[in-house]
């Protein structure tokens, strides 16, 4: 049996019951394959079963009071994957779905995302299954000043560094960031993502879903193309999809979809965007909203059916697995051109394979969406250096930044042999600088 299969093989039988982390290492392990023939020195040294074994796992309760008086019990969760090239960084995702098995896959695949910035920072992820949406600031307060009078004991500023996800915007840093200095008695910048009064970082907002447009120019521009005169949809109505929506208009694209848990707004005219950011981050209301105040615009309930509107651009930007092989085989039929991965594993094994197939330039979210995390570590840069750098300082490294990821991945992919295929080159691109330092580092 080949050590990748081996590898793959225990990992599924002594993590029963974790479909997305095995999901995230099966699609990762088997990219390896052609690194990991060329390396016989890391089967030898068990590489590969340490890479995909958290380095730590914290699970803990986090019993909070209701407006009503009740107790709530929540569960919460840090995963410390792989602080081979840096200390652990990763996003805190607070929502009903959050299981060990959601943050296992997240972490993997945040150490490759981590290395793939150039940036010094390794691999973790942690949330709850606690879901902000419909509590009140002060139940919002309660739940995070009792997850972080837990978490504070395994982060720090050189140790890991966790920032916002999805249900974890300004307000819940806020509190969470308010509860560490209070606890610590210490001012560090040991969570990103802070309000700018406090020492976060401009550009932090927008950060994944201007990434998201600027690798994706940049294929394009690889191609003689732009997203000039383009048809865009895009899933999720949060900070991802919102920043997307906003660069890609401002290269001339039309984005005509946006959704959020509840359906999808279609406007073959092009979102307005003002009009959204006013729903989504002022009012805090679902997106139907817009539809009773665009007649332009359709709201359809349910969200499968976004998959369905022909475009040239898909940016998935919502949640895990949201296309399946049914909806990229529809936006084929339809057209697609470039699929990028705003959010964390949109798409499934079988919807990847379609689209690559199908020729379809397929940016996967680890390469694609690691904008957040690349101006999470330049904040990290800041608050070691009490610096405070200009909006435009920053979207010119996240530029930059992204667009060597590009171009690392699609050299990455060429050297193995496997042209235009993103999963591979990001895989590989993202593992050798993760390997090499393990290597380096012993049997640790």
């Amino acid at each position: 049996m080949k050590y990748v299969e081996k590898v793959l093989e225990n990992l599924k039988k002594q993590n029963p019951n974790e479909p997305e982390f095995h999901q995230a290492a099966t699609e990762i392990l088997t990219s390896l394959s052609p690194i990991v023939e060329k390396h016989p020195e890391y089967e030898a040294a068990g590489l590969l079963e340490r890479f995909v074994e958290p380095e730590r796992v914290i699970m803990f309760r986090v019993p909070w009071v209701d407006d009503n008086g009740k107790v709530q019990v929540n569960k919460g969760y840090r995963v410390q994957f792989n602080s081979a090239i840096g200390p652990y960084k990763g996003g805190l995702r607070f929502r009903s779905d959050v299981n060990l098995s959601v943050i296992k896959f997240l972490g993997l695949e945040q150490i490759l995302k981590n290395s793939l910035t150039g940036l010094p920072i390794g691999g973790g992820k942690g949330g709850s299954n606690f879901d902000p949406k419909g509590k009140s600031d002060r139940e919002v307060m309660a739940f995070c000043q009792s997850f972080m009078t837990e978490l504070y004991r395994h982060i720090g500023a050189d140790t890991d560094v966790p920032a916002g996800d999805i249900g974890v915007g300004a307000r819940e840093i806020g509190y969470l960031f308010g509860q560490y200095k209070r606890i610590r008695d210490e001012h560090v910048g040991v969570l990103t993502g802070r309000g700018l009064t406090y020492g976060g970082s401009l550009v932090r907002t927008e950060a994944t879903g201007y990434g998201l447009v600027y690798i994706t120019e940049e294929a394009m521009k690889a191609r003689g193309d732009s997203f000039k005169g383009k048809t865009v949809i895009i899933s999720g109505s949060g900070n991802v999809a919102i920043y997307a929506c906003e660069k890609a208009q401002s290269l001339g694209a039309k984005v005509v979809a946006m959704y959020d848990s509840d359906g999808y707004v279609y406007d073959p005219e092009g979102i307005k965007l003002d009009i959204i950011k006013d729903i989504k981050e002022v009012k805090r209301g679902r997106i139907s909203e817009y539809a009773q105040k665009v007649k332009s615009a359709k709201y359809t309930e349910g969200c499968k059916g976004l998959w369905t509107i022909p475009c040239d651009v898909a940016l998935p930007c919502a949640t895990q697995n949201e296309i399946d092989e049914e909806s990229a085989k529809i936006l084929v039929k339809n057209g697609v051109k470039y699929v990028a991965e705003g959010a964390n594993m949109p798409s499934t094994l079988e919807a990847i394979d379609v689209f690559q197939k199908n020729k379809v330039v397929f940016l996967p979210a680890k390469a694609a969406n690691a904008g957040g995390v690349a101006t999470s570590a330049l904040e990290m840069a800041q608050s070691s250096g009490r610096m405070f750098w200009s909006f435009e300082e920053v979207d010119a490294k996240l530029k930059n930044i992204m667009v060597s990821i590009y171009h690392n991945i699609d050299n990455a992919a060429k050297e193995y042999g496997y042209e235009g295929n993103y999963v591979m080159g990001a895989n590989i691109a993202g593992f050798v600088k993760v390997a090499t330092a393990m290597m380096a580092h012993g049997i640790v």
